[in-house]
């Protein structure tokens, strides 16, 4: 199934946290928060302006992206869970 977000949305797929800490211990899952970084694995065609003119995105799928906690919808799509977001809920691309 693919999956194409209308307008200035976009969908990301969580990346996982670190197992351990910088000192080795181990982090359960039970005290482990919400990753908030992501992977841009889908994009829309655009914002639509006032004047009826549509902006392109800045993201585009394989962008590295950090978000806020809670942000966007979660949805799962053949078993995998992901996130859609309108661009305005992205906080920033990682540069690798």
């Amino acid at each position: 199934m693919k999956l194409r977000p209308l307008h200035d949305r976009v969908v990301i797929r969580r990346l996982e946290e670190e197992q351990k800490t910088a000192g080795g211990i181990i982090i359960p899952d039970t005290a482990k928060e919400k990753p908030v970084q992501g992977e841009v694995v889908a994009v829309g065609n655009g914002k639509i302006l006032e004047d009826g003119k549509v902006r392109a995105l800045d993201l585009k799928p394989g962008d590295r992206v950090l978000f806020a906690k809670y942000a966007g919808t979660e949805i799962k799509v053949e078993g995998e869970e992901l996130l859609v977001m309108r661009e305005d809920d992205v906080m920033a691309v990682v540069d690798k």
